[in-house]
């Protein structure tokens, strides 16, 4: 092949991928239709809540599950439990520490499908200042412009540092909590 061909098949090559168009669609979450719960068990009687705030990014296409990225951004001042007491202690230095610690995120970089209509979002979700890697399996429904994708993740609390003092050990508060996450979303913006 001469150096003219080369050249041109470079540039040819070169435009074609510089101009392939993005595979992950994107899609604004339905907040309204969308919920971001949690549960765990407090004395031996389990409880639940949810974050009245949260928001973020979402591109994703179920042809391209690896193509896609998400951040979801979670006011933690906005927990409730409909317990006044465990409500005002949640913000606390002791448990979330909101002044110093206001949201939580969680940044999957890719998705994975699993079969069917699950897939697995996968990246790194921060509480109080600490960042790990996580795994949220979930199922994903898409009907024309809206999906709707619902998941559950258990975590160790005491791995992000929630729960500090007398809450640090498992006594009073289980370290075992779960997460779950039902989000409604509209293709574009």
């Amino acid at each position: 092949m001469s150096f003219f061909n080369r050249t041109a098949f470079a540039a040819v090559a070169a435009t074609l991928f510089l101009a392939r168009p993005s595979l992950a669609a994107e899609w604004t979450i339905d907040a309204a239709h969308s919920t971001v719960g949690f549960s765990g068990m407090q004395t031996g009687s389990p409880f639940s809540g949810h974050f009245g705030k949260f928001g973020g990014t979402i591109s994703f296409d179920p042809a391209h599950p690896e193509a896609g990225h998400a951040l979801i951004t979670i006011d933690i001042a906005s927990a409730a439990t409909g317990d006044r007491q465990r409500d005002g202690a949640m913000p606390g230095r002791d448990w979330f520490d909101v002044a110093a610690f206001p949201t939580a995120t969680f940044e999957a970089t890719r998705f994975v499908a699993t079969g069917g209509n699950g897939y697995q979002a996968i990246g790194r979700l921060t509480i109080h200042g600490v960042s790990r890697p996580e795994t949220l399996p979930f199922t994903l429904e898409i009907s024309g412009d809206t999906a709707h994708a619902r998941g559950h993740l258990d975590l160790v609390r005491s791995a992000f540092n929630v729960g500090q003092g007398p809450w640090a050990s498992g006594q009073w508060v289980a370290l075992a909590v779960g997460v779950d996450v039902d989000l409604s979303a509209h293709k574009g913006g």
